[in-house]
């Protein structure tokens, strides 16, 4: 149970060590006073749910649109933009019409209405139907000008069931991308007088840019579309560009639509046309699959299909090349795969004779050397590449190729300190197998539909080897599959598919993983496969044979934080385990500025998340702060060191949850919050939590009377771990938590979140006014309370 205290306490003697009757009273009624106009401003943290278009040009200034919810204030906002290189203002914001306004305007329309009525006869309106006030005095110009402005604000911004409240308003913003901006993905976030928002990708690009029209093909009653609200419904009839290639352009996808590009091409050229949609909004929350799913199709000029995409290997987002046969004009058409569509459907196409990288071989060098990789693909130049790879440590990193002033789409390469060697055919079975040397990385191809390639090892009894392909993680099309064998053909060990929370993007792990304890000396095959009997030259491979390397990678969520001055919210801390690692994680700040403090930095042994808070610097900032996180644990008795990556829990098709990578860690404190320390924990930690018992954690509070107008409230409880009652003390406040023998295990840890929670009741109260409706609000945490369960 939560409770709250029913009573204040004893008041507590001053420094000579008397009761003070009057100034500490009135102090904690400003403190209580102050936090009840803070629960009153109490953050609605801005959510955007797209951004359009996502992406512009250097050197070029960019009209935006953001859709979201909980957007009061935008116009105050500060756009926090990614990188360096560019900068944007909000110039305009939109939100729906509440009821009330929404009566309110039906009342004014229909009093200038029945006014207009009684001016004119239905006769005289039939004669003039233009200027039907140039000659009357009763209906005036000014009163034409406001029934058409209050029916525009009627239409944009009055009840329509078909607009997702999720993406219901609407800030305008004015994006400058300078002409030395870095291209490539940017995370935009709005930062509301009330709270920061998640980001969102914002592309910069080098192409030339253009814009979907928005003017249906098919004139006549219904399709005229007079608004230009982002969230209007649009009607079902397809639109047409015409654009000058190779170029950029960006569009919004809407029930039943399809959106026709035109251009001229030459005969020769190998056009590339490439959808960026899942990649700009990774999941959808209330859409199946969980995306927008385009199509994308080519016509040429007698209106026949010449090509057609829906996806790209594993991709959702298509690529088609086709290769100009005839001088001429061309037409790309693009929709959803089932005709679905709303302002969320965002998409950029690119369409062009540009360079796109779609494979390399080898997929990865040796750290420390350079690495000769042949590279595939369209527009590209001839050769191989040489890579050379920095660092000892296992990596992976984006690779592109620039041709004809242009920067093709990035694959991924990676790195490893292990020697490296390639795969040599033919080893299609255990009398053909590859023999081997451990620890080793082989780079290979599944090179044909159902090839198998066999590799021989000679292991000892007891030793623990692990089996790894990097495949798909890499963006090869191979689904991998690995056996284990001894030398009598006996199956040791096998498996498809391993899952990898760090993938983020990827909702089907593809890459394979074994780790096994070799029962005896002897002779062992690894055979590796696709599963579903697929191959060819793009079916490249990674397989690493060693024993195991413990290792860890951090997640931390959220990416965008909003702190009150002097209070603590929570994060939570992923720690991605690797090849058997169990040991403890510390985490901490990295060079933050003052005033920030993290507490329950650690991550128990064997335990996949801790939550932590972050407590913030009793002042407010002005923007937003960029934060680091670390981690660092000890392996083999050398300690090491991770960064902690940003990223956010995103939610696909109503069910499940990604971990998707962010760039940057952002906070923001907003409002009137505490001085610092005013809420602290004063019992030392870890607090031993008995089996069966009750433990008592003392906290400093700011303010007499603090726990009779706030409660505290655990927050993802532990299992079994309860709030029992809150008392007030000397110091501010008692909390007593029960630890239940039927639900606890001596052993457990962890951390304790627990909120401040408030209402506007006791705001109101704090005022001497009377209570309003029982709505909640956490003001903050506590610091995070690190707990340790023992036996009684």
């Amino acid at each position: 149970m939560n409770a709250r205290a029913s009573g204040g306490g004893r008041r507590a003697p001053d420094r000579a060590g008397k009761t003070p009757l009057r100034r500490r009273p009135v102090a904690a009624f400003a403190v209580t006073l102050a936090l009840a106009v803070a629960v009153q401003a109490q953050p609605f943290i801005p959510h955007l749910g797209y951004v359009y278009p996502a992406g512009g040009r250097t050197g070029s200034v960019v009209t935006v649109i953001v859709g979201g919810q909980r957007l009061d204030g935008a116009t105050n906002a500060v756009v926090a933009v990614s990188g360096a290189g560019v900068e944007a203002v909000v110039t305009d914001y939109t939100r729906p019409l509440n009821p009330r306004e929404v009566n309110r305007l039906r009342e004014q329309l229909r009093a200038l209405q029945q006014k207009r009525a009684a001016a004119f006869p239905a006769s005289d309106l039939a004669a003039a139907p233009l200027r039907p006030w140039a000659t009357n005095r009763v209906w005036t110009a000014q009163d034409q000008r406001t029934f058409a402005d209050l029916r525009r604000q009627f239409l944009l911004r009055g009840p329509r069931r078909s607009v997702n409240p999720a993406i219901a308003e609407t800030a305008t913003l004015r994006v400058t991308i300078k002409p030395e901006a870095e291209p490539g993905e940017r995370e935009l976030r709005l930062r509301t007088p009330t709270g920061l928002s998640n980001p969102l990708w914002f592309w910069v690009g080098q192409l030339p840019e253009f814009t979907k029209t928005e003017k249906p093909l098919a004139a006549g009653p219904g399709a005229l579309r007079l608004f230009n609200n982002p969230n209007e419904p649009r009607p079902v009839a397809a639109t047409e560009t015409d654009i000058a290639i190779p170029a950029v352009v960006n569009g919004q996808s809407w029930p039943g639509g399809v959106d026709s590009y035109r251009f001229t091409a030459r005969a020769g050229q190998r056009l590339v046309v490439a959808v960026q949609a899942r990649s700009l909004m990774p999941y959808l929350a209330d859409a199946v699959p969980g995306w927008f799913q385009p199509a994308i199709s080519l016509w040429d000029n007698q209106g026949h299909e010449v090509a057609f995409a829906d996806h790209y290997r594993f991709h959702p987002d298509p690529v088609l090349a086709y290769t100009v046969p005839t001088d001429g004009a061309y037409q790309v058409r693009i929709r959803d795969t089932i005709y679905r569509g709303r302002a969320d459907f965002v998409y950029r196409l690119t369409v062009g004779a540009v360079p796109f990288l779609t494979d390399i071989f080898p997929l990865g060098g040796r750290a420390g050397k350079p690495t000769s990789v042949k590279v595939f693909g369209w527009n590209l130049p001839t050769g191989p590449m040489l890579l050379d790879a920095q660092g000892n440590d296992p990596t992976v990193s984006p690779v592109r190729l620039a041709a004809n002033g242009h920067t093709s789409t990035p694959v991924l390469f990676a790195t490893d300190p292990l020697p490296e060697v390639f795969e040599r055919e033919p080893n299609d079975s255990p009398a053909a197998a590859q023999p081997i040397t451990l620890p080793v990385v082989v780079n290979g191809r599944i090179e044909a539909p159902g090839d198998w390639d066999v590799f021989r090892f000679d292991g000892r009894a007891g030793q623990t080897v692990v089996a790894e392909v990097q495949a798909r993680r890499l963006g090869s099309p191979l689904d991998s599959v690995l056996r284990l064998t001894d030398a009598h053909g006996g199956q040791l060990a096998f498996n498809d598919d391993y899952p990898d929370p760090g993938l983020g993007l990827e909702t089907h792990a593809a890459d394979s993983y074994l780790r096994l304890r070799l029962p005896a000396d002897g002779t062992y095959y690894v055979w590796l496969g696709d599963v579903q009997q697929a191959g060819g030259p793009e079916y490249a491979y990674r397989l690493r044979l060693s024993q195991p390397r413990p290792d860890f990678a951090l997640r931390v969520v959220p990416s965008s934080l909003t702190l009150r001055g002097g209070l603590a919210a929570p994060l939570t801390v992923h720690v991605l385990r690797r090849d058997g690692f169990t040991n403890a994680v510390a985490v901490r700040l990295v060079n933050a500025p003052p005033g920030f403090a993290l507490s329950g930095g650690e991550v128990p042994a064997g335990a996949e998340q801790a939550r932590v808070t972050l407590t913030a610097p009793p002042r407010p900032s002005a923007g937003t702060i960029t934060l680091r996180l670390e981690g660092r644990a000890s392996i083999a008795g050398e300690e090491i060191v991770r960064s902690a990556v940003p990223a956010e829990e995103m939610e696909q098709a109503f069910a499940y949850y990604h971990l998707v990578p962010q760039q940057e860690l952002r906070v923001a404190v907003v409002g009137r919050g505490l001085a610092r320390n005013a809420l602290r924990l004063l019992s030392p930690t870890p607090l031993r939590l008995a089996v069966g018992g009750t433990e008592r954690l003392r906290v400093a509070t700011p303010g007499w009377g603090f726990v009779n107008r706030f409660q505290f409230e655990l927050e993802a409880t532990p299992d079994g771990i309860t709030i029992q009652q809150v008392a007030a003390s000397p110091d501010g406040a008692e909390i007593e938590l029960r630890c239940d023998a039927a639900k606890t295990k001596a052993g457990a840890r962890g951390n304790l979140i627990v909120r401040v929670v408030a209402t506007p009741a006791s705001a109101a109260a704090a005022k001497g006014s009377r209570p309003a409706a029982p709505r909640r609000f956490a003001l903050g945490t506590l610091p995070a309370i690190p707990y340790e369960v023992v036996e009684r």
